[in-house]
């Protein structure tokens, strides 16, 4: 797979709170044709779908994708969790770079309900009963808690313990996060916190205090990539590319470390990075911004490490020195994340996608990172998946 592919274009919708949004067919739709509309292309012109979403009936796709048209393309409908923005675009980028088509569309959506994330099947195995298993020998299992706080909270536990990191610390995150969505028209909380009101509000798991928690949210977003010799023959914007591109799943030290940080995710984005630089012959120091899966303060900090912006046990120097944001080492999540815009799983991975094309293009307005040729994208699913792309500046 030798051939770049072509990021050329890039649309989503605003995101919303549960029960203030369209359906998601309406919602999915509307970013599809954002996107064709930003590449310039009609749907006719795709040769292949994937979309992404996590709850919903099978064929959602194609309900949300016969309303922008009807050209009897192949549809594939994703789902792999809170990643699974991310693996149809991955799919998508797959297929191009294969030589098997020449322009996908990757669409994600999600239409979610009020409250914390649980089961939506009670009569068979849960698909991550293992993760959950290994959570309860570890530290054990509160029955009234949401259990992605507890994990992703236990492993800001585990950061605390081996490097005295300070609670103070991660709520600086959604400090920084708040400040960013502020300039974003498609983020759901743009209205600035301070660090008291952070550190006050109600306590989730600690560390982590409701608003270190990204919230249940509503939304659409999609991405349209090419051949480079399809973008020159359409006269596309080539301007971005996706230099590198990897995925991962669990392996035995997920569950064999007794390390929440690992049950959480951390071994499979630090591969899944580690892979991505290689592919494109860079370092993490040569990132200029990021658009990382915050949807706790403690992930975030710990992906720090796991995507090697700063060795271990440095991430609390790093959020202190500011280089976390304008002016530091790497702008993450210019666009408030997952913390602030929001975080509807199925659109996740591909509003990330949006943001950083946006930044590349020198599009972002006063999200700009000013001079930005290299970004990062981390998506994570639980049960697990993690997808890491970097996009170049391009042509």
């Amino acid at each position: 797979m030798n051939s770049r592919v072509v990021v050329c274009g890039v649309g989503m919708v605003p995101f919303g709170k549960p029960g203030s949004s369209e359906s998601y067919e309406l919602m999915g739709a509307n970013a599809a044709r954002a996107a064709l509309a930003d590449a310039g292309l009609t749907y006719q012109q795709v040769q292949q779908a994937y979309v992404g979403y996590v709850y919903g009936d099978s064929c959602s796709g194609q309900a949300a994708l016969y309303r922008v048209g009807l050209s009897a393309v192949p549809i594939v409908n994703v789902n792999n969790n809170c990643a699974t923005g991310s693996t149809a675009l991955y799919l998508a980028r797959q297929a191009v770079a294969q030589g098997a088509v020449e322009c996908v569309l990757a669409l994600g959506f999600e239409q979610m309900r009020r409250g914390a994330i649980t089961a939506q099947h009670e009569d068979r195995p849960d698909p991550s009963q293992r993760l959950f298993d290994s959570m309860r020998v570890i530290q054990g299992f509160e029955l009234e808690t949401p259990v992605a706080a507890q994990i992703f909270g236990g492993a800001g536990r585990m950061h605390m313990r081996l490097y005295g990191t300070r609670p103070e610390t991660f709520a600086r995150i959604a400090v920084k996060a708040r400040g960013h969505a502020a300039y974003n028209p498609y983020a759901l909380f743009r209205t600035p916190v301070t660090l008291e009101e952070v550190l006050a509000s109600p306590t989730v798991f600690e560390p982590l205090t409701r608003l270190q928690c990204c919230p249940p949210t509503c939304g659409a977003a999609a991405a349209v990539v090419c051949s480079e010799a399809f973008a020159r023959r359409n006269g596309l914007d080539r301007s971005v590319v996706i230099a590198a591109q990897t995925m991962t799943t669990d392996g035995n030290s997920s569950f064999d470390e007794d390390d929440m940080r690992r049950l959480a995710g951390y071994d499979m984005a630090r591969r899944a990075a580690i892979r991505a630089y290689e592919q494109a012959a860079v370092g993490p120091d040569e990132i200029a911004v990021a658009e990382l899966h915050d949807c706790f303060t403690s992930n975030e900090l710990i992906s720090y490490e796991a995507l090697g912006f700063v060795a271990e046990g440095e991430a609390e120097k790093f959020v202190l020195d500011g280089n976390n944001t304008y002016g530091g080492q790497v702008v993450v999540n210019p666009s408030g994340g997952l913390l602030s815009k929001g975080h509807p799983l199925g659109a996740t991975g591909l509003a990330q996608c949006a943001e950083l094309t946006w930044q590349l293009r020198g599009q972002a307005d006063r999200r700009q990172v000013e001079g930005a040729r290299l970004a990062l994208q981390h998506n994570l699913g639980l049960g697990g998946a993690c997808v890491v792309t970097l996009y170049a500046r391009g042509l």
